[in-house]
């Protein structure tokens, strides 16, 4: 009977820790995912600030985490970045800040390597009139496939092949220039002074 209630104990600890959520601005995000039947860790998360407004939050998973830029764009693991909306953003300029935020941190070699991608994430949201409040996408790197892109949980075309997209991509959290200083080291889950 003792064993009984230790493995029941074990299952209902391990199923808690899997639906282990971070609470970022409202936006809750599991600590543990799955990312093409491979297992990836939330390594940091946090918001977009532009002024003193709050555009949208943003998590990084990776197959294993790591708070060296470096690190993260170089591996050959599952990754993703999930953007979540907490205001309504023109689709057309979402896209274009993510162009020239790709731009900015790329050589012109990296960015000529990863302009298919460029262009793809261009064209979907620019399909869009804008995306409200709520709204939500994911672009996951899976070694082999290439970088899958989703929208509000629908997978918008094929897969990005160009294995230097997602680096790219990445590069506007992560590189010189990043978007937001307080969310590049949100999301490699280095502790700073900006309040969540």
């Amino acid at each position: 009977m003792r064993a009984f209630f230790v493995a029941a104990a074990l299952t209902l600890a391990a199923a808690m820790a899997c639906a282990e959520t971070v609470e970022v601005a409202g936006v809750k995000y599991e600590t543990e995912v799955e990312i093409g039947k491979q297992p990836a860790h939330l390594n940091g998360a946090g918001i977009r600030y532009k002024a003193v407004f709050k555009v949208y939050t943003a998590a990084l998973y990776l197959g294993s985490k790591s708070s060296n830029v470096e690190t993260v764009l170089g591996s050959n693991t599952v990754k993703r970045m999930h953007i979540t909306m907490l205001r309504e953003v023109d689709g057309t300029e979402l896209g274009k800040l993510f162009t020239k935020g790709i731009e900015q941190n790329a050589t012109r070699d990296e960015f000529t390597k990863a302009i298919n991608g460029v262009l793809r994430v261009g064209e979907i949201f620019s399909s869009r009139k804008s995306l409200a409040a709520g709204e939500h996408f994911s672009v996951d790197y899976i070694p082999g496939t290439g970088s899958v892109i989703q929208l509000n949980g629908k997978v918008m075309g094929a897969p990005i092949k160009e294995p230097e997209f997602y680096a790219a991509f990445l590069r506007v959290w992560l590189g010189k220039a990043p978007a937001d200083e307080f969310l590049k080291d949100a999301l490699l889950g280095v502790p700073r002074g900006r309040q969540r």
